[in-house]
Parts: C-alpha cells; sequence; structure tokens
C-alpha cells in the first residue's frame, strides 16, 4: 500500500507539535502516558530464581541473628516435679555421658498448709515465674520442685524441709556430687531474687550440704537405707503426738516389767545360793570349834602329865 507523498507532508507539522507537547493533541497524550503508568502498577516484572534465592537466604540469615542471639535458647525448658519413684532419673536425664562439665539443677523443697502452714505460696509463686526466664539463658540451670505435702516419704529421706532451696551439680555417676542448700525468705523472695542469685554465678550465701542424708552421695543413700529411714520419719510426722505418748508409755512399762521379773528370777536364785552358802559356814566353823575343843583338851591333859 503506497501512502501519498501529499498526506505525509500533511501530517508532519500534527506530528511535531504533538512531540513538543504543543498543540490539541497534548492532552490525549498526557493521558495515555497517565494510563500507561496506571497499567504498569499493576503488572509484576518476573522476577528471576536465582535472585529470589539469594534474597529468601539473605533474609533467614538476617531472621536467625534475630531470633537466636548467641546467649539464648529458642526453647524454654519446663520445670520438673520430683517424685519418690523417678527424682534421681529425672535429674540424670539431663547429664550426659561423656559429661566433664557439672550439669546443673535448681531444685525448690517447697510445701502446703500441712507441711509449710501455708507460707510457701510467695516463694513458689517467685520460682515459677523466675524459671522461664532462666530457662531461655544459654547454659541456665534445669528447674525442679519438690513438694514435700505430696512427697512427703522423698522429703524425709533428704532431711529437707520446705523452704529451700537445693542447687545439684551432676557429674556422670558415679562420679560424687556436690549440693548446695540455701534458706529463701518466705515473705520478700521475689522472681528477681532468683535470677540475681543465678546472675550473680557465686556461692555467697549457701552452704555445701555434707551430711548422712546427702540425697546421693550420704551414708543413708550409700547403704541403701535412706527410703527406709524417710518411711519412719514420715510415721512418726503422721502419728497424733498423743498416741505416740500412748505408745511410748506402753512399751516402756513393758520393757520394765520384763526387767522387774529377771531380777525377780535372779533374786530368789540368788537367796537360795546365799542359804546354801552360809548352811556349809556354819558346819565348818562348828567342825571348826570341835576341833580347836579337841586340841585345848589334849594340850591340858599333856601338861598335867609333865607336872606330875
Amino acid at each position: 500500500m503506497r501512502i501519498p507523498t501529499t498526506s505525509v507532508l500533511l501530517i508532519l507539522p500534527v506530528l511535531g507539535m504533538a512531540a513538543e507537547g504543543e498543540g490539541p493533541f497534548a492532552q490525549y497524550r498526557a493521558q495515555f502516558q497517565n494510563f500507561i503508568g496506571s497499567v504498569g502498577a499493576y503488572i509484576q516484572v518476573p522476577t528471576p530464581l536465582s535472585a529470589k534465592v539469594a534474597e529468601a537466604s539473605s533474609g533467614d540469615a538476617a531472621a536467625d541473628q534475630a531470633v537466636k542471639p548467641a546467649s539464648v535458647n529458642t526453647v524454654a525448658r519446663p520445670t520438673e516435679y520430683l517424685k519418690l519413684d523417678d527424682w534421681k532419673d529425672i535429674l540424670y536425664s539431663r547429664v550426659k555421658p561423656d559429661a566433664t562439665a557439672p550439669e546443673e539443677w535448681w531444685v525448690l523443697v517447697t510445701g502446703g498448709n500441712k507441711t509449710c502452714f501455708g507460707h510457701c505460696d510467695v516463694i513458689m509463686s517467685a520460682f515459677n515465674e523466675a524459671a522461664p526466664k532462666l530457662s531461655v539463658i544459654l547454659d541456665s540451670p534445669h528447674t525442679a520442685v519438690l513438694d514435700c505435702e505430696d512427697q512427703s516419704v522423698l522429703c524425709n529421706s533428704w532431711s529437707a524441709n520446705p523452704g529451700y532451696l537445693y542447687v545439684f551439680e551432676l557429674l556422670p555417676q558415679p562420679a560424687k556430687t556436690d549440693i548446695y542448700t540455701k534458706r529463701l525468705n518466705l515473705t520478700t523472695t521475689t522472681s528477681n531474687t532468683i535470677q540475681e542469685l543465678y546472675e550473680g554465678h557465686s556461692k555467697e550465701g549457701f552452704e555445701l550440704l555434707d551430711s548422712y542424708f546427702h540425697p546421693l552421695d550420704g551414708a543413708l543413700a550409700t547403704y541403701g537405707i535412706a527410703v527406709p529411714v524417710g518411711y519412719v520419719l514420715w510415721v512418726f510426722g503422721v502419728v497424733p503426738s498423743w498416741m505416740m505418748m500412748l505408745l511410748i508409755s506402753f512399751g516402756s512399762r513393758t520393757i520394765i516389767n520384763v526387767l522387774l521379773g529377771i531380777s525377780a528370777q535372779a533374786g530368789t536364785d540368788g537367796v537360795a545360793v546365799k542359804q546354801t552358802t552360809m548352811n556349809s559356814l556354819s558346819i565348818d566353823i562348828r567342825g571348826n570349834r570341835i576341833n580347836d575343843s579337841i586340841a585345848l583338851a589334849l594340850q591340858v591333859a599333856i601338861e598335867c602329865a609333865h607336872l606330875r
């Protein structure tokens, strides 16, 4: 198709005016450019796959740095509750067989209305608030609770009283375990108090436990009699005092009667022996007297014979 030269020459001035933004076509040109711009805003330009992978990698790295600081755990450890049948398994479950550094456990000894007279609520609340905060700190101690209201035998086998904090430093068995204890204030202890005890990284104010009632290395635990002793002490704590006095009274009377019976029997036997001995002595004495009389008579007779 041929376009006439005359038509082209007539259109050139119009095109020049449109290109310079002048003339009647300028407004249409501006509207068209606005339309093109608005359409382009909705059109997504495809991103290369390599660019997406690089962007995702950098984003994940930044997220990891933000969520996983060097000194914070990502998951808070739960607080364990110790019982008579599994407390040792719970404590040693966190100790690796080849560990050279001790695994630390913080055990709060608490109680209820009978064992703590309702005064342990403050320290229990403070410990529950502090435990999650400690658990997210890297290399922080594990936390556990020993309730003497529910586990009286275990508390008695440890000779543990409510209101104390036990710090276990566990190594793989059969290594010895250091245990430090600290008495907590039942009215002023807060979660900050517990945190400050850990952040201080010092055992100042703690006492090293060294007694027959050491839960792991004491004499009672070594000979396997810690639990029986715990039951005995528990019975003494459960039995009313008046009943205990009656039992002691009956027991003491029975023992005294038995001893008196043995003494009476021994006394009867002693009297018989003494009587026999006295009879023998009297016979001997009489015999000696007779012999003396005969000797004296013979001597007198001899002297009389000499006089004659």
